[in-house]
């Protein structure tokens, strides 16, 4: 899974966490789990986080956002909150890679363009250190390709992995 864009919901288990987030993840045990068992669940596909890098680095983010946050007092939440606005601001202005986009379109397609859920997915989410609860976003009814890309493209926690169910 280390080089794909996307990754369908059936091909996932928990080992999968860092590379595609818990809700993924999640989703792709009670597929292989509950469906035996006549228990329906969506099926859909979720980004990877070898996307999110690639996207990252494509659009020169990292080397944006290291030294912006290496020179920031953590104290000053005044500072910490327009770090946030820039960095958000940085990545809703970049464009998706072009094989990113395609894999989308792809998947999608091959779905029968349903009306879905865009939803993101943190890969260290609901961990015993951490917790990302009401973090996360959610669009409900998306449909047709245009519209799942726009809520990808522009989607303010871009930098999780997302899923389309």
């Amino acid at each position: 899974m280390q080089e794909q864009q996307i990754v369908w919901f059936q091909e996932l288990s928990m080992k999968d966490v860092p590379e595609v987030g818990g809700k993924n993840a999640s989703l792709g045990e009670m597929i292989a789990t509950l469906s035996a068992a006549g228990v329906r669940v969506p099926g859909g596909f979720a980004t990877t986080a070898h996307a999110f890098r690639q996207f990252m680095h494509r659009n020169g983010l990292d080397g944006r956002i290291v030294p912006l946050l290496a020179e920031l007092d953590i104290d000053d939440v005044t500072a910490l909150a327009e770090a946030g606005r820039t960095i958000r601001r940085w990545i809703e202005q970049s464009p998706l890679p072009d094989e990113l986009e395609l894999a989308i379109r792809k998947a999608y397609g091959e779905m029968g363009e349903p009306a879905v859920a865009v939803r993101s997915s943190a890969t260290a989410e609901d961990l015993p250190e951490a917790s990302f609860a009401g973090q996360q976003e959610t669009f409900l009814n998306v449909q047709g390709i245009d519209q799942v890309l726009a809520r990808i493209s522009h989607h303010p926690s871009r930098n999780r992995p997302l899923f389309v169910a």
